[in-house]
């Protein structure tokens, strides 16, 4: 049975609603220089407001996940909810801002409802996209991608936008989003049938089924360097430069992962997406591996490095949550997909913190070079749906 043309407005409707409700994971991050000249806060208060983030969503896809919520109830409803919530949530930071206990809690609350938008907007896609998934997966992570890297231009345009307008903006550029996706888009027509009981069984093939499992424990290997990678780039970069020059340096950077993952879902349709995954997750390992010789070579040697290592760390997401949507069962895929989230991004938050005392008292050059476990485990876990892939290619089974 042939799939059914899917419309054309769907995907830009469902990046942009993407990319405008992930927009409320970096917004108290870009005025956090503002909000310390005014306020007197310290460096270090920028810590645990970008953790109490992080654990907000890992609490929420966790919860998510268990209650089955994305598979339960309608997707577009969920997403709409969780925007609104979110960007309510912003606004209440935004009245509370001088009290950083109250803002700590706002931004836990925005990471909880954050858990509704990122793997439900990924389940989303899957319903659309039983072909292609590769490709559509990778606008829609490249869309949070750039969100995540626009944290560094905001903080470049700073000067010129008050610290309010930027806060109460992408508030409301996240409920933007979400009566975009829910007005703009539709169920599709041969949509799995939601499910009316929990699925903790379902939930189980994450370690359980073998093609599964492969996925999944490449994308942890992922998250080990990801995060960390895009924590440390700033402190990479202020060897060399400063203040506005600094910050843009690192959104060009960052923002080349959309080559990655954009790219990456092109190439996917024709090689397939374990190995694309594979060769983007082996050739950001090797940038690992290459901050010694790199971190103090001239300028030209320099950029290009971070520039690929940025593309690249952030290019095989996409496909490795194509690999889990696609060998998940079917009636699971969105608790498949945010567990798997909720999980990753615990391992992320183990390896920042790590990386980060670490580098009070290592070098960087003899530091970043062991990010590169994350990579090698990955691909040691791929190696199954690499070898099938080769086979289906070649013709041999």
């Amino acid at each position: 049975m042939t799939q059914s043309p899917v419309p054309r407005h769907i995907l830009p409707v469902l990046v942009l609603a993407q990319f405008a409700g992930t927009s409320l994971w970096f917004a108290v991050n870009a005025v956090m220089p503002d909000l310390q000249r005014e306020l007197g806060w310290p460096a270090s208060a920028i810590g645990p407001l970008t953790s109490s983030l992080q654990f907000g969503f890992i609490v929420g896809t966790l919860v998510f996940a268990l209650l089955a919520i994305a598979d339960r109830f309608a997707p577009r409803r969920v997403f709409l909810f969780c925007a609104l919530a979110g960007a309510a949530c912003t606004v209440g930071a935004w009245a509370m801002v001088t009290h950083y206990e109250a803002l700590l809690a706002w931004r836990f609350l925005t990471g909880v409802f954050l858990a509704g938008i990122y793997p439900v907007g990924m389940k989303i896609a899957a319903q659309w996209y039983s072909r292609g998934l590769g490709a559509a997966l990778g606008l829609l992570i490249g869309a949070l991608v750039l969100g995540s890297a626009s944290a560094h231009a905001l903080r470049a345009l700073s000067g010129a936008l008050p610290w309010p307008t930027l806060m109460l903006g992408v508030a409301a550029l996240a409920a933007a989003g979400g009566l975009l996706l829910f007005v703009g888009t539709s169920d599709p027509p041969h949509a799995q049938a939601r499910v009316t009981t929990l699925q903790w069984r379902a939930l189980g093939t994450v370690w359980t089924d073998g093609r599964v499992r492969a996925s999944v424990l490449g994308y942890f290997g992922h998250m080990w360097e990801l995060y960390t990678m895009w924590v440390m780039v700033p402190l990479v970069l202020a060897t060399r430069l400063q203040g506005t020059e600094l910050s843009w340096a690192a959104f060009w950077v960052l923002g080349a992962g959309v080559i990655g993952c954009a790219g990456g879902g092109w190439v996917a349709q024709r090689w397939g997406s374990a190995r694309v995954a594979a060769a983007q997750l082996a050739t950001s390992g090797l940038c690992c591996l290459a901050t010694p010789f790199l971190i103090d070579a001239a300028a030209p040697w320099f950029y290009a490095w971070l520039v690929l290592w940025g593309i690249t760390v952030s290019g095989d997401s996409p496909q490795f949550s194509t690999l889990t949507a696609r060998n998940a069962p079917p009636q699971a895929v969105g608790s498949v997909l945010t567990l798997t989230n909720s999980l990753g991004f615990a391992l992320s938050i183990v390896s920042i913190l790590l990386f980060v005392s670490l580098a009070q008292t290592v070098s960087l050059g003899a530091l970043l070079p062991w990010l590169a476990i994350g990579p090698a485990l990955g691909l040691w876990a791929m190696a199954r749906l690499v070898r099938e892939e080769q086979q289906k290619v070649t013709g041999f089974r």
